[in-house]
Protein backbone atom coordinates (compact mmCIF):
# COMPACT_ATOMS: atom_id res chain seq x y z
CA UNK A 1 0.00 0.00 0.00
CA UNK A 2 1.58 3.33 -1.06
CA UNK A 3 2.31 5.93 1.62
CA UNK A 4 1.61 9.55 0.60
CA UNK A 5 3.86 12.12 2.26
CA UNK A 6 3.12 15.81 2.71
CA UNK A 7 4.94 18.05 0.22
CA UNK A 8 7.53 19.19 2.76
CA UNK A 9 8.36 15.61 3.72
CA UNK A 10 8.62 14.58 0.06
CA UNK A 11 11.12 17.38 -0.54
CA UNK A 12 13.07 16.35 2.55
CA UNK A 13 13.17 12.72 1.39
CA UNK A 14 14.45 13.82 -2.05
CA UNK A 15 17.27 15.76 -0.41
CA UNK A 16 18.16 12.71 1.70
CA UNK A 17 18.41 10.65 -1.51
CA UNK A 18 20.75 13.29 -2.95
CA UNK A 19 23.00 12.97 0.11
CA UNK A 20 22.93 9.17 0.02
CA UNK A 21 24.48 9.10 -3.45
CA UNK A 22 27.79 10.28 -2.05
CA UNK A 23 27.39 8.82 1.43
CA UNK A 24 27.49 5.29 0.05
CA UNK A 25 31.03 5.72 -1.30
CA UNK A 26 34.14 5.86 0.89
CA UNK A 27 37.37 7.30 -0.61
CA UNK A 28 38.78 3.78 -1.06
CA UNK A 29 35.61 2.65 -2.85
CA UNK A 30 35.75 5.71 -5.13
CA UNK A 31 39.37 4.91 -6.07
CA UNK A 32 38.44 1.24 -6.64
CA UNK A 33 35.64 2.29 -9.02
CA UNK A 34 37.95 4.65 -10.90
CA UNK A 35 40.54 1.86 -11.19
CA UNK A 36 38.04 -0.12 -13.29
CA UNK A 37 38.34 2.44 -16.09
CA UNK A 38 41.56 4.41 -15.56
CA UNK A 39 45.06 2.95 -15.31
CA UNK A 40 47.52 4.46 -12.81
CA UNK A 41 47.36 8.10 -11.62
CA UNK A 42 46.83 7.07 -7.97
CA UNK A 43 47.51 10.57 -6.62
CA UNK A 44 44.84 12.19 -8.81
CA UNK A 45 42.28 9.50 -7.92
CA UNK A 46 43.05 9.93 -4.24
CA UNK A 47 42.63 13.73 -4.47
CA UNK A 48 39.22 13.57 -6.18
CA UNK A 49 38.04 10.84 -3.80
CA UNK A 50 38.88 13.02 -0.78
CA UNK A 51 37.19 16.07 -2.37
CA UNK A 52 34.03 14.05 -2.98
CA UNK A 53 33.96 12.58 0.51
CA UNK A 54 34.46 16.05 2.03
CA UNK A 55 31.16 17.09 0.49
CA UNK A 56 29.37 14.40 2.44
CA UNK A 57 31.24 15.33 5.63
CA UNK A 58 30.25 18.99 5.18
CA UNK A 59 26.56 18.06 5.01
CA UNK A 60 26.76 16.40 8.41
CA UNK A 61 27.87 19.65 10.04
CA UNK A 62 25.55 22.32 11.50
CA UNK A 63 24.27 24.61 8.70
CA UNK A 64 26.08 27.70 9.98
CA UNK A 65 29.45 25.90 9.87
CA UNK A 66 28.74 23.89 6.69
CA UNK A 67 28.09 27.07 4.77
CA UNK A 68 31.56 28.37 5.63
CA UNK A 69 33.42 25.32 4.30
CA UNK A 70 34.48 25.85 0.69
CA UNK A 71 35.01 22.90 -1.67
CA UNK A 72 38.61 21.76 -2.13
CA UNK A 73 39.04 22.56 -5.81
CA UNK A 74 41.68 20.56 -7.66
CA UNK A 75 44.26 21.57 -10.27
CA UNK A 76 45.44 18.63 -12.41
CA UNK A 77 48.75 19.15 -14.17
CA UNK A 78 49.83 16.74 -16.87
CA UNK A 79 50.13 16.15 -20.63
CA UNK A 80 47.16 15.30 -22.81
CA UNK A 81 45.84 11.74 -22.86
CA UNK A 82 46.84 10.74 -19.32
CA UNK A 83 43.32 10.58 -17.85
CA UNK A 84 42.51 14.07 -16.49
CA UNK A 85 39.10 14.36 -18.15
CA UNK A 86 38.24 10.69 -17.70
CA UNK A 87 38.83 10.82 -13.93
CA UNK A 88 36.46 13.78 -13.58
CA UNK A 89 33.80 12.31 -15.88
CA UNK A 90 33.80 8.94 -14.10
CA UNK A 91 33.66 10.70 -10.73
CA UNK A 92 30.49 12.54 -11.76
CA UNK A 93 28.95 9.34 -13.15
CA UNK A 94 29.59 7.50 -9.88
CA UNK A 95 27.44 9.94 -7.92
CA UNK A 96 24.95 10.97 -10.67
CA UNK A 97 26.28 14.51 -10.25
CA UNK A 98 25.66 17.18 -12.89
CA UNK A 99 28.96 17.34 -14.81
CA UNK A 100 30.16 19.88 -17.34
CA UNK A 101 33.44 19.83 -19.26
CA UNK A 102 34.38 23.11 -20.85
CA UNK A 103 37.57 24.64 -22.24
CA UNK A 104 38.66 27.73 -20.33
CA UNK A 105 40.13 29.10 -23.57
CA UNK A 106 36.58 29.54 -24.97
CA UNK A 107 35.89 32.36 -22.55
CA UNK A 108 36.79 35.98 -23.12
CA UNK A 109 36.69 38.85 -20.68
CA UNK A 110 33.65 41.09 -20.37
CA UNK A 111 33.39 43.50 -23.29
CA UNK A 112 34.95 41.13 -25.82
CA UNK A 113 33.01 38.94 -28.26
CA UNK A 114 32.90 35.38 -26.93
CA UNK A 115 31.33 33.23 -24.24
CA UNK A 116 30.34 34.76 -20.96
CA UNK A 117 31.86 32.89 -17.99
CA UNK A 118 28.44 32.64 -16.32
CA UNK A 119 27.21 30.58 -19.27
CA UNK A 120 28.89 27.48 -17.81
CA UNK A 121 26.60 27.64 -14.76
CA UNK A 122 23.58 27.98 -17.04
CA UNK A 123 24.82 24.99 -19.08
CA UNK A 124 25.30 22.97 -15.90
CA UNK A 125 21.79 23.90 -14.73
CA UNK A 126 20.29 22.83 -18.06
CA UNK A 127 22.08 19.48 -17.81
CA UNK A 128 20.82 18.97 -14.25
CA UNK A 129 17.23 19.75 -15.26
CA UNK A 130 17.44 17.15 -18.04
CA UNK A 131 18.90 14.59 -15.60
CA UNK A 132 16.18 15.12 -12.98
CA UNK A 133 13.47 15.27 -15.64
CA UNK A 134 14.61 11.91 -17.08
CA UNK A 135 14.52 10.38 -13.58
CA UNK A 136 11.04 11.78 -12.88
CA UNK A 137 9.74 10.59 -16.26
CA UNK A 138 10.93 7.10 -15.43
CA UNK A 139 9.26 7.26 -12.01
CA UNK A 140 5.85 8.09 -13.50
CA UNK A 141 6.24 5.77 -16.50
CA UNK A 142 4.15 2.94 -15.03
CA UNK A 143 1.24 5.24 -14.16
CA UNK A 144 1.51 6.99 -17.54
CA UNK A 145 1.39 3.63 -19.35
CA UNK A 146 -1.80 2.69 -17.48
CA UNK A 147 -3.37 6.01 -18.49
CA UNK A 148 -2.33 5.54 -22.13
CA UNK A 149 -3.78 2.04 -22.16
CA UNK A 150 -7.14 3.39 -20.94
CA UNK A 151 -7.05 6.20 -23.53
CA UNK A 152 -6.44 3.80 -26.41
CA UNK A 153 -9.17 1.46 -25.17
CA UNK A 154 -11.56 4.43 -25.00
CA UNK A 155 -10.77 5.17 -28.66
CA UNK A 156 -11.13 1.52 -29.72
CA UNK A 157 -14.29 0.96 -27.69
CA UNK A 158 -15.96 4.18 -26.55
CA UNK A 159 -18.12 3.83 -23.40
CA UNK A 160 -21.79 3.25 -24.32
CA UNK A 161 -23.86 6.44 -24.41
CA UNK A 162 -26.83 6.67 -22.09
CA UNK A 163 -30.03 8.29 -23.18
CA UNK A 164 -31.72 10.93 -21.06
CA UNK A 165 -33.17 9.38 -17.86
CA UNK A 166 -31.99 5.96 -19.06
CA UNK A 167 -29.84 3.74 -16.86
CA UNK A 168 -27.38 1.28 -18.40
CA UNK A 169 -28.47 -2.27 -17.60
CA UNK A 170 -26.12 -4.64 -15.78
CA UNK A 171 -26.03 -6.95 -18.80
CA UNK A 172 -25.01 -4.14 -21.14
CA UNK A 173 -22.34 -2.97 -18.69
CA UNK A 174 -20.95 -6.51 -18.20
CA UNK A 175 -20.88 -7.09 -21.96
CA UNK A 176 -19.03 -3.80 -22.46
CA UNK A 177 -16.47 -4.68 -19.75
CA UNK A 178 -15.86 -8.17 -21.21
CA UNK A 179 -15.22 -6.72 -24.67
CA UNK A 180 -12.93 -4.06 -23.18
CA UNK A 181 -10.87 -6.68 -21.29
CA UNK A 182 -10.51 -8.76 -24.48
CA UNK A 183 -9.21 -5.68 -26.29
CA UNK A 184 -6.87 -4.92 -23.35
CA UNK A 185 -5.32 -8.40 -23.63
CA UNK A 186 -4.90 -8.04 -27.40
CA UNK A 187 -3.34 -4.60 -26.88
CA UNK A 188 -0.84 -5.92 -24.32
CA UNK A 189 0.04 -8.88 -26.54
CA UNK A 190 0.81 -6.54 -29.44
CA UNK A 191 -1.94 -7.92 -31.67
CA UNK A 192 -3.35 -4.46 -32.32
CA UNK A 193 -0.05 -2.70 -33.08
CA UNK A 194 -0.76 -2.27 -36.80
CA UNK A 195 -4.32 -1.07 -36.35
CA UNK A 196 -4.84 2.63 -37.04
CA UNK A 197 -6.60 5.03 -34.70
CA UNK A 198 -7.18 8.78 -34.70
CA UNK A 199 -5.48 10.81 -32.00
CA UNK A 200 -4.86 14.47 -31.28
CA UNK A 201 -1.22 15.54 -31.31
CA UNK A 202 0.34 18.92 -30.52
CA UNK A 203 1.83 20.76 -33.45
CA UNK A 204 5.55 21.38 -32.98
CA UNK A 205 5.69 24.95 -34.21
CA UNK A 206 9.16 26.48 -34.32
CA UNK A 207 9.26 29.81 -32.53
CA UNK A 208 10.17 32.42 -35.14
CA UNK A 209 12.09 34.66 -32.72
CA UNK A 210 15.06 33.92 -30.47
CA UNK A 211 17.13 36.65 -28.87
CA UNK A 212 20.82 36.03 -28.20
CA UNK A 213 23.18 38.43 -26.53
CA UNK A 214 26.94 38.33 -26.07
CA UNK A 215 26.82 39.52 -22.48
CA UNK A 216 24.83 37.83 -19.78
CA UNK A 217 21.94 36.33 -21.74
CA UNK A 218 23.67 34.44 -24.52
CA UNK A 219 22.49 30.97 -23.53
CA UNK A 220 19.08 31.84 -22.20
CA UNK A 221 17.63 32.95 -25.54
CA UNK A 222 14.30 34.58 -24.76
CA UNK A 223 11.66 32.45 -26.44
CA UNK A 224 8.42 34.15 -27.30
CA UNK A 225 6.55 30.97 -26.32
CA UNK A 226 7.95 31.30 -22.77
CA UNK A 227 6.78 34.92 -22.52
CA UNK A 228 3.28 34.15 -23.83
CA UNK A 229 2.52 30.55 -22.71
CA UNK A 230 0.21 28.76 -25.07
CA UNK A 231 0.54 31.32 -27.86
CA UNK A 232 2.86 29.15 -29.94
CA UNK A 233 3.17 25.39 -30.18
CA UNK A 234 -0.04 24.57 -28.30
CA UNK A 235 -2.37 23.95 -31.24
CA UNK A 236 -3.43 20.36 -31.81
CA UNK A 237 -4.36 18.48 -34.93
CA UNK A 238 -5.89 15.07 -35.54
CA UNK A 239 -3.70 12.34 -37.00
CA UNK A 240 -4.47 8.79 -38.02
CA UNK A 241 -1.59 6.58 -36.92
CA UNK A 242 -0.84 2.97 -35.99
CA UNK A 243 -1.43 2.04 -32.35
CA UNK A 244 2.28 1.35 -31.69
CA UNK A 245 3.09 4.87 -32.94
CA UNK A 246 0.14 6.42 -31.06
CA UNK A 247 1.40 4.74 -27.87
CA UNK A 248 4.64 6.74 -27.98
CA UNK A 249 2.86 10.05 -28.65
CA UNK A 250 0.38 9.52 -25.84
CA UNK A 251 2.97 8.18 -23.38
CA UNK A 252 5.21 11.23 -23.79
CA UNK A 253 2.20 13.52 -23.33
CA UNK A 254 1.00 11.66 -20.21
CA UNK A 255 4.46 11.64 -18.63
CA UNK A 256 4.75 15.41 -19.09
CA UNK A 257 1.36 15.89 -17.42
CA UNK A 258 2.38 13.78 -14.42
CA UNK A 259 5.65 15.56 -13.59
CA UNK A 260 5.87 18.95 -11.89
CA UNK A 261 8.48 21.03 -13.74
CA UNK A 262 8.77 23.46 -10.82
CA UNK A 263 9.74 20.54 -8.59
CA UNK A 264 12.17 19.30 -11.26
CA UNK A 265 13.81 22.74 -11.42
CA UNK A 266 14.03 22.94 -7.61
CA UNK A 267 15.69 19.53 -7.33
CA UNK A 268 18.02 20.28 -10.24
CA UNK A 269 19.08 23.55 -8.61
CA UNK A 270 19.73 21.74 -5.33
CA UNK A 271 21.77 19.10 -7.15
CA UNK A 272 23.86 21.71 -9.00
CA UNK A 273 24.55 23.72 -5.85
CA UNK A 274 25.44 20.71 -3.70
CA UNK A 275 26.84 18.14 -6.16
CA UNK A 276 27.78 20.01 -9.36
CA UNK A 277 31.20 19.38 -10.90
CA UNK A 278 32.76 21.66 -13.52
CA UNK A 279 35.87 20.47 -15.34
CA UNK A 280 37.81 23.50 -16.62
CA UNK A 281 40.12 22.11 -19.28
CA UNK A 282 43.00 24.00 -20.91
CA UNK A 283 43.29 26.33 -17.94
CA UNK A 284 46.99 26.73 -18.83
CA UNK A 285 45.91 28.54 -22.02
CA UNK A 286 44.58 31.45 -19.97
CA UNK A 287 47.59 31.52 -17.61
CA UNK A 288 49.57 34.69 -18.09
CA UNK A 289 49.86 38.21 -16.72
CA UNK A 290 49.29 41.55 -18.38
CA UNK A 291 51.83 42.32 -21.07
CA UNK A 292 50.29 45.62 -22.15
CA UNK A 293 49.12 44.50 -25.57
CA UNK A 294 48.06 41.48 -27.59
CA UNK A 295 46.09 38.40 -26.46
CA UNK A 296 47.69 38.33 -23.00
CA UNK A 297 45.51 41.28 -22.01
CA UNK A 298 42.47 39.03 -22.45
CA UNK A 299 44.02 36.11 -20.52
CA UNK A 300 44.16 37.88 -17.18
CA UNK A 301 40.72 39.32 -17.91
CA UNK A 302 39.29 35.81 -18.24
CA UNK A 303 40.96 34.76 -15.00
CA UNK A 304 39.43 37.74 -13.17
CA UNK A 305 36.01 36.95 -14.62
CA UNK A 306 36.31 33.30 -13.55
CA UNK A 307 37.37 34.22 -10.04
CA UNK A 308 33.94 35.21 -8.60
CA UNK A 309 32.31 32.09 -10.10
CA UNK A 310 34.90 29.83 -8.44
CA UNK A 311 34.94 31.85 -5.19
CA UNK A 312 31.16 31.69 -4.95
CA UNK A 313 28.53 33.93 -6.42
CA UNK A 314 24.90 33.81 -7.56
CA UNK A 315 24.12 33.34 -11.25
CA UNK A 316 20.77 34.12 -12.82
CA UNK A 317 19.39 31.26 -14.95
CA UNK A 318 15.98 30.68 -16.49
CA UNK A 319 15.34 28.18 -13.65
CA UNK A 320 16.13 30.70 -10.92
CA UNK A 321 19.18 31.95 -9.05
CA UNK A 322 21.98 29.39 -8.62
CA UNK A 323 24.71 29.70 -5.99
CA UNK A 324 28.17 28.48 -7.00
CA UNK A 325 29.69 28.42 -3.49
CA UNK A 326 29.83 24.62 -3.24
CA UNK A 327 30.28 23.54 -6.86
CA UNK A 328 33.49 21.51 -7.23
CA UNK A 329 35.84 22.96 -9.86
CA UNK A 330 38.54 20.75 -11.35
CA UNK A 331 41.07 22.68 -13.42
CA UNK A 332 43.36 20.87 -15.83
CA UNK A 333 46.16 21.77 -18.17
CA UNK A 334 49.43 20.50 -19.63
CA UNK A 335 51.34 23.63 -18.48
CA UNK A 336 54.09 23.03 -21.08
CA UNK A 337 54.65 26.72 -21.83
CA UNK A 338 53.15 28.39 -18.77
CA UNK A 339 53.29 27.38 -15.09
CA UNK A 340 50.56 27.24 -12.43
CA UNK A 341 52.31 30.20 -10.79
CA UNK A 342 51.48 32.25 -13.92
CA UNK A 343 47.83 32.26 -12.83
CA UNK A 344 46.78 35.31 -10.84
CA UNK A 345 47.36 34.75 -7.08
CA UNK A 346 43.63 34.90 -6.22
CA UNK A 347 42.86 32.10 -8.69
CA UNK A 348 45.81 30.01 -7.52
CA UNK A 349 44.41 30.22 -3.99
CA UNK A 350 41.09 28.79 -5.17
CA UNK A 351 42.77 25.54 -6.29
CA UNK A 352 44.34 24.35 -3.02
CA UNK A 353 44.88 20.77 -4.20
CA UNK A 354 47.54 20.32 -6.90
CA UNK A 355 48.07 16.95 -8.53
CA UNK A 356 50.67 16.10 -11.15
CA UNK A 357 49.69 13.30 -13.50
CA UNK A 358 52.48 11.18 -14.93
CA UNK A 359 53.14 10.53 -18.61
CA UNK A 360 52.20 7.04 -19.77
CA UNK A 361 54.74 4.46 -20.92
CA UNK A 362 54.76 0.98 -22.44
CA UNK A 363 53.67 -0.81 -19.24
CA UNK A 364 50.75 1.58 -18.81
CA UNK A 365 49.68 1.10 -22.43
CA UNK A 366 49.66 -2.70 -22.02
CA UNK A 367 47.38 -2.34 -19.01
CA UNK A 368 45.14 0.19 -20.78
CA UNK A 369 44.70 -2.24 -23.69
CA UNK A 370 43.47 -5.14 -21.55
CA UNK A 371 42.55 -4.20 -17.95
CA UNK A 372 39.80 -1.53 -17.87
CA UNK A 373 36.18 -2.54 -18.31
CA UNK A 374 36.09 -0.44 -21.48
CA UNK A 375 39.55 -1.60 -22.69
CA UNK A 376 40.29 -1.02 -26.37
CA UNK A 377 40.87 -4.69 -27.16
CA UNK A 378 37.56 -5.63 -25.52
CA UNK A 379 35.85 -3.00 -27.67
CA UNK A 380 37.29 -4.31 -30.95
CA UNK A 381 36.48 -7.91 -30.01
CA UNK A 382 32.87 -6.96 -29.24
CA UNK A 383 32.49 -4.95 -32.47
CA UNK A 384 33.75 -7.80 -34.68
CA UNK A 385 31.72 -10.38 -32.79
CA UNK A 386 28.63 -8.70 -34.27
CA UNK A 387 29.92 -9.95 -37.66
CA UNK A 388 30.39 -13.46 -36.23
CA UNK A 389 34.19 -13.09 -36.12
CA UNK A 390 36.22 -14.04 -33.07
CA UNK A 391 39.45 -12.07 -32.67
CA UNK A 392 42.23 -13.00 -30.26
CA UNK A 393 45.33 -10.93 -29.47
CA UNK A 394 48.47 -12.76 -28.34
CA UNK A 395 50.46 -11.22 -25.44
CA UNK A 396 53.35 -10.37 -27.79
CA UNK A 397 50.94 -8.52 -30.14
CA UNK A 398 49.66 -6.41 -27.25
CA UNK A 399 53.24 -5.70 -26.18
CA UNK A 400 54.17 -4.66 -29.73
CA UNK A 401 51.19 -2.28 -30.02
CA UNK A 402 52.13 -0.66 -26.69
CA UNK A 403 55.79 -0.38 -27.72
CA UNK A 404 54.95 1.31 -31.03
CA UNK A 405 52.54 3.72 -29.33
CA UNK A 406 55.27 4.67 -26.84
CA UNK A 407 57.83 5.14 -29.63
CA UNK A 408 55.53 7.38 -31.69
CA UNK A 409 54.72 9.48 -28.61
CA UNK A 410 58.43 9.93 -27.91
CA UNK A 411 59.39 10.90 -31.46
CA UNK A 412 56.31 12.97 -32.27
CA UNK A 413 53.70 14.78 -30.19
CA UNK A 414 53.00 12.99 -26.89
CA UNK A 415 49.23 12.52 -26.87
CA UNK A 416 49.25 9.79 -24.21
CA UNK A 417 46.72 6.98 -24.37
CA UNK A 418 44.96 8.59 -27.35
CA UNK A 419 47.84 7.28 -29.48
CA UNK A 420 46.62 3.74 -28.82
CA UNK A 421 43.38 4.50 -30.70
CA UNK A 422 45.42 5.49 -33.75
CA UNK A 423 47.68 2.43 -33.61
CA UNK A 424 44.80 0.01 -32.97
CA UNK A 425 42.75 1.46 -35.84
CA UNK A 426 45.68 0.93 -38.22
CA UNK A 427 46.19 -2.67 -37.02
CA UNK A 428 42.49 -3.51 -37.35
CA UNK A 429 41.83 -1.54 -40.56
CA UNK A 430 41.83 -4.47 -43.04
CA UNK A 431 39.94 -6.85 -40.75
CA UNK A 432 37.26 -4.24 -40.05
CA UNK A 433 36.89 -3.54 -43.78
CA UNK A 434 36.71 -7.18 -44.91
CA UNK A 435 34.83 -8.57 -41.88
CA UNK A 436 31.41 -9.09 -43.57
CA UNK A 437 33.00 -11.17 -46.38
CA UNK A 438 35.54 -13.22 -44.40
CA UNK A 439 35.06 -16.97 -44.45
CA UNK A 440 37.59 -17.46 -41.63
CA UNK A 441 35.64 -16.74 -38.45
CA UNK A 442 38.57 -16.96 -36.00
CA UNK A 443 41.51 -14.58 -36.34
CA UNK A 444 44.67 -14.58 -34.24
CA UNK A 445 46.62 -11.32 -34.12
CA UNK A 446 50.27 -11.81 -33.14
CA UNK A 447 53.44 -9.70 -33.15
CA UNK A 448 54.19 -10.60 -36.78
CA UNK A 449 50.76 -9.41 -37.93
CA UNK A 450 51.11 -6.12 -36.01
CA UNK A 451 54.54 -5.46 -37.55
CA UNK A 452 53.25 -6.21 -41.06
CA UNK A 453 50.44 -3.69 -40.66
CA UNK A 454 52.69 -1.03 -39.16
CA UNK A 455 55.92 -1.65 -41.11
CA UNK A 456 55.47 1.42 -43.31
CA UNK A 457 55.11 3.59 -40.23
CA UNK A 458 58.12 1.98 -38.57
CA UNK A 459 60.27 2.57 -41.68
CA UNK A 460 59.24 6.21 -41.90
CA UNK A 461 61.77 7.87 -39.66
CA UNK A 462 59.97 11.20 -39.28
CA UNK A 463 56.65 9.34 -38.81
CA UNK A 464 54.82 12.02 -40.77
CA UNK A 465 52.26 9.47 -41.95
CA UNK A 466 51.27 8.82 -38.37
CA UNK A 467 50.28 12.36 -37.48
CA UNK A 468 46.50 12.50 -37.39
Amino acid sequence: MPIFLPDSLEKFSEEIKEKDREAELTPKQIVAELDKYIVGQKEAKKAVAIALRNRFRRRKLPPELADEIAPKNILMIGPTGVGKTEISRRLAKLTSSPFLKIEASKFTEVGYVGRDVESMIRDLMNLAVEMVKAEKLEEVREKAERNVEEKILDILLPPPRRRLNDVLSKEEYDRFQQTREKLRKQLRDGLLDERKIEIEVKESTVTPFEIYSGSGMEEIGIHIQEIIPGFFGKRTKKRRVKIKEAWNYLLEDEQKKLIDMEEVARLARHRVEQSGIIFLDEIDKIAGRESGHGPDVSREGVQRDLLPIIEGTTVNTKYGMVRTDHILFIGAGAFHVSKPSDLIPELQGRFPIRVELKSLGKKDFIRILVEPENALIKQYKALLKTEGIEVDFTPDAIEEIAEIAEKVNEEMENIGARRLHTVMEKVMEDISFEAPDLSEKKIIIDRKYVREKLQEILKDQDLQKFIL
